[in-house]
């Protein structure tokens, strides 16, 4: 059984009188450890399926399973909890707390988890530690680079542990060479056996993930397996 199972996922919604299909009729499978960049041009559901993905929107029709269960029929405390639980999200704009160090904007997802302040601490402050900030504990997004930005931000995703990360547009506002920087984090993060899921519409980007999967008019048009480029870590 794949981690994440959709079956003829239909997302709709209306648009004043207009009716949008964002989703029509998306069936996929995604392994455990697998790294699958979604591509396609604005409009061409690949937000949308990264939403349902993420247990942020309901499909209108066709079943989402996740690690085996099926989320159509949980609540949004249930889930919430899986959010919490076996999702990590990144995101284009890094979504940190300006006035807040590092370690505290890692700490988040354990505060609001209830997670004692101690082993609040001590997670976050390894979660720094396995991107290569442990020793930017103290520093806050201003004193950050935005390659450092997006690694507390990766740091924050994966303090709870998650089994899927969930990348939109991670590398959209870094340069070329942090781009790199932040693609080899990721591919790290899938060698280490989580699954990475990444949303993207840059080519060079989506060639350092092992799988594409092209969107297009709310379906998946292509879907191939290749062997990635490798990432590389500035000496």
């Amino acid at each position: 059984m794949a981690l994440i199972e959709l079956r003829e996922v239909t997302r709709e919604y209306h648009m004043g009188d207009v009716l949008v299909m964002a989703l029509r009729g998306v069936s996929l499978d995604i392994e455990a450890g697998e790294f699958v960049a979604i591509m396609g041009t604005s409009g061409s559901g690949k937000s949308t399926l990264m939403n349902t993905l993420g247990c942020l929107d309901r499909p209108s029709a066709g079943h989402y399973r996740l690690d085996g269960r099926e989320t159509s029929t949980l609540d949004r405390d249930e889930l919430a909890m899986i959010r919490n639980r076996t999702l990590g999200f990144v995101f284009q704009n890094f979504n940190l707390l300006a006035r807040t160090s590092a370690l505290e904007n890692v700490e988040l997802p354990l505060l609001y988890a209830g997670v004692p302040a101690a082993e609040r601490h001590a997670r976050a402050a390894a979660a720094l530690e396995r991107v290569g900030l442990g020793k930017r504990l103290d520093h806050t997004p201003s004193q950050l680079s935005g390659g450092q930005q997006q690694r507390v931000a990766i740091a924050r995703a994966l303090v709870g542990e998650p089994r899927v990360i969930l990348a939109d547009e991670p590398t959209g506002n870094l340069d070329s060479a942090t781009s790199v920087e932040v693609m080899a984090l990721l591919q790290s993060l899938g060698r280490s056996g989580i699954t990475v899921i990444l949303v993207t519409h840059e080519h060079d980007i989506a060639e350092y993930a092992a799988r594409n999967i092209v969107m297009k008019d709310g379906q998946v048009i292509s879907d191939i397996r290749r062997e990635p480029l490798t990432a590389e870590l500035p000496a």
